[in-house]
């Protein structure tokens, strides 16, 4: 299967009624994007969801430990600055920008952009799309992406100001100054 985008055009959702679509269809995962098109996503297969488990488990671990900020999976929700509303597989924001959210919002989608994102490629992603997905996270705040490019076995580091900067069959990643410290474990994705 693969994903779907509808156009919207002729009913504009707000963001009560896109929350509210997204609450009473838990088994699919919607994503919208800055236009207001909602994109209908696909589950993941066995090897995907078990890499994404992975991933998650060592983001976690390292922000236990750190101490410094939270973590969230591929199913939380993010309302970014340009409006598209965003659910990377794996994100981390500093403990601040938690703090400073109302308990409502911590309830929805969160309305910011995560300063750190990882996006997996399933089989059935399109690369340029993922791609265009890592531009409009800088575009809007993120200050380090990954691209876990499994099928090409290669990475995409997207950064603040910087080029993209693509690597081959990365043993690691470091999680620079943004997640001092934290080191992704590649071997095991």
């Amino acid at each position: 299967m693969t994903n779907f985008t509808l156009n919207l055009d002729s009913i504009q959702l707000n963001d009560e009624q896109f929350y509210q679509l997204c609450a009473n269809n838990r088994d699919l995962r919607f994503e919208r994007n800055s236009l207001g098109d909602l994109i209908i996503m696909s589950p993941t297969g066995g090897e995907t969801g078990n890499r994404n488990s992975r991933i998650n488990q060592q983001l976690c671990n390292w922000a236990d430990a750190d101490a410094t900020g939270i973590t969230f999976d591929s199913s939380t929700g993010f309302k970014l600055p340009n409006g598209a509303n965003r659910a990377p597989d794996a994100s981390w924001i500093p403990l601040s920008k938690w703090n400073d959210l109302t308990s409502e919002q911590k309830k929805k989608f969160l309305p910011l952009c995560p300063d750190f994102v990882i996006e997996l490629r399933s089989p059935i992603d399109t690369l340029n799309l993922l791609q265009e997905k890592m531009i409009e996270y800088l575009e809007n705040g993120t200050r380090l992406g990954w691209l876990i490019n499994t099928q090409n076995r290669q990475v995409e580091i997207y950064r603040q100001g910087k080029e993209i900067e693509i690597l081959d069959s990365p043993k690691s990643l470091s999680g620079e100054n943004i997640l001092p410290g934290f080191i992704l474990n590649l071997e095991v994705i």
